[in-house]
């Protein structure tokens, strides 16, 4: 597969490199190819290469010492991931990439986005950005986690993800279908499959979405935003 050096500035990290930055970074870089369920690293392996999304869509999940899997953050194209060996001596890989669907990346040494960084601020404040939502996300989730009930949770999972993935459809209203599977969504909101599928069950009785195995269509955003916020009562 070959790579347009331009198509790197879709990349936050990467939006105000010059040109000549963009077809090194390219030139450096390896496309990998998975199928989907496949994994572009496993949690704890040395964190060698960073990844960018170039198709397809992947998740990071964390698997604890009990073997609970929970699903940190969806990965979507152009999306730059893994980066931890970039910034820290000896680092591994504190999550695991897999693929959800056929999914491409390229793939760069960490030593060289770090030998980059030394005389490119753009690369330093656009990483910082980078972690900063990323710290805060995991900050609101988990005071989702300690302090939100089990169904508002998943609503809020769910409208998150949404924003994230979510493909919007016309007909006798507006709706929007995400591919997730009920374990997705399990590992995304910390609760159990069990308690997914009771809840959308429930909220497939009351018009609010429509579950199949590998989807969920939202047929009333409006209503799961009352629940995430509390209002449904």
């Amino acid at each position: 597969m070959k790579m347009d050096p331009a198509d790197l500035r879709r990349v936050n990290v990467f939006k105000d490199a010059p040109e000549e930055d963009l077809k090194l970074f390219v030139e450096k870089g390896i496309v990998r190819s998975i199928e989907e369920g496949e994994f572009f690293f496993f949690q704890g392996d040395p964190a060698a290469y960073f990844y960018v999304l170039i198709e397809g869509r992947a998740k990071l999940l964390q698997t604890s010492a009990t073997g609970q899997q929970v699903n940190l953050r969806t990965i979507t194209e152009w999306q730059m991931f893994g980066a931890l060996g970039a910034v820290r001596e000896n680092a591994t890989y504190p999550a695991t990439a897999q693929a959800l669907e056929p999914s491409t990346a390229l793939a760069i040494e960490s030593s060289f986005l770090k030998e980059m960084m030394q005389n490119r601020p753009y690369l330093n404040i656009n990483l910082m950005q980078l972690m900063t939502s990323y710290i805060m996300e995991m900050q609101e989730r988990y005071r989702e986690l300690a302090t939100e009930r089990v169904e508002r949770r998943i609503a809020l999972t769910i409208l998150r993800l949404a924003a994230q993935i979510g493909k919007r459809t016309e007909g006798d209203g507006m709706t929007v279908e995400l591919p997730l599977t009920r374990q997705d969504v399990a590992e995304a909101s910390g609760t159990t499959m069990f308690t997914v599928s009771r809840v959308l069950a429930d909220w497939e009785r009351r018009g609010l979405v429509a579950a199949g195995r590998e989807r969920v269509v939202i047929r009333n955003p409006h209503g799961l935003v009352q629940i995430s916020e509390g209002l449904d009562q």
